[in-house]
């Protein structure tokens, strides 16, 4: 599997591209800037970008998606609770979205994703499992967790969606969708000794 965390944007977005080396398929998470660098980038590895997978509907992280499947010919994932907002960013009619659940799996070439659904920053936010990497988009960050005071937000159900990470392996690495801690990645096992939200075990601790 090829993975490459992309910086873009003024608000230290990360994007990703991940790529099957030998059908050569790539599918592009989140496309909210600088879409002809993540262009560059599949050209140079000798991929074509075919999806498009979407982490939440927030502007920072989909606003260029109708541009970047309207030039690669890429199909457009998301979750279904993130429709309504997510389809006014796409203008192009003839560009197929297909709308996920919890425990979707989407094949890039060989390479499975498995789909999960972690409210809370928005309704339909996900994070996606690829081998032993995880996008967690705007739910997790390295030492920090999304906001909850946007529209669609709730702290309540992020807190859920969190104790749902936590079950994962902890050497599971975590990308999050913005560029915001000290290291670019961090793994679930180092988020449970230093993250204090995400060590968190009760909501009444105040925090939630």
């Amino acid at each position: 599997m090829l993975f490459k965390q992309v910086h873009a944007g003024p608000m230290q977005n990360f994007s990703y591209i991940i790529g099957d080396g030998k059908s050569k398929e790539a599918a592009v998470v989140d496309a909210g800037w600088e879409i002809d660098k993540l262009i560059e980038i599949a050209n140079k590895e000798k991929l074509k970008i075919n999806k498009i997978i979407l982490t939440h509907s927030h502007y920072d992280h989909v606003q260029k998606v109708d541009e970047l499947a309207s030039k690669t010919d890429s199909s457009v994932y998301f979750h279904e609770d993130d429709f309504n907002e997510i389809k006014k960013s796409i203008k192009n009619p003839n560009i197929k979205l297909y709308k996920l659940k919890n425990n979707d799996e989407i094949k890039v070439g060989k390479i499975k994703i498995k789909i999960i659904h972690t409210p809370g920053h928005s309704p339909g936010a996900i994070c996606l499992l690829a081998e032993n990497k995880l996008i967690t988009g705007d739910t997790l960050f390295v030492n920090a967790i999304g906001r909850t005071d946007l529209a669609g937000g709730n702290s309540l159900t992020l807190f859920e969606s969190l104790q749902k990470l936590k079950k994962l392996d902890d050497n599971v690495e975590v990308y999050p969708g913005h560029d915001y801690g000290e290291i670019p990645f961090s793994t679930i096992g180092g988020e449970k000794k230093t993250n204090i939200y995400f060590k968190c075990s009760t909501k009444e601790l105040g925090m939630f």
